[in-house]
């Protein structure tokens, strides 16, 4: 089992930035067993979206909305994964989940981040 706890969400204006984290623990093996960590969102009336993944190579993938404003990172000695979010805008109000991908997958229980104009 994977705990995974959230942190960072928060209400700024347009064109501020926050950072969210997300540090996982839990059962020695089933951290070792992690390899992609993400972020989703989900805005009222909407599906929940994936943001950025990062696998454990590094590799990383971006929505097309985000691409050039936020940037995902991981630290894996600290089983945590992060999620810099600058130029922020109205319709990135949401609510944001971290994921975690290994043996199974594993979801946080979110962080509001509210965008107003």
């Amino acid at each position: 089992q994977v705990q995974l706890v959230e942190s960072g969400g928060g209400s700024v204006q347009a064109g501020g930035s926050l950072r969210l984290s997300c540090a996982a623990s839990g059962n020695i093996f089933s951290i070792n067993a992690i390899n992609t960590m993400a972020w989703y969102r989900q805005a009222p009336g909407k599906q929940r979206e994936l943001v950025a993944l990062v696998g454990s190579g590094g590799r990383t993938n971006y929505a097309d909305s985000v691409k050039g404003r936020f940037t995902i990172s991981r630290d894996n000695a600290k089983n945590t994964v992060y999620l810099q979010m600058n130029s922020l805008k109205p319709e990135d109000t949401a609510a944001y989940f971290c994921y975690v991908l290994g043996e199974v997958g594993y979801w946080g229980q979110g962080t509001q981040v509210t965008v107003s104009s």
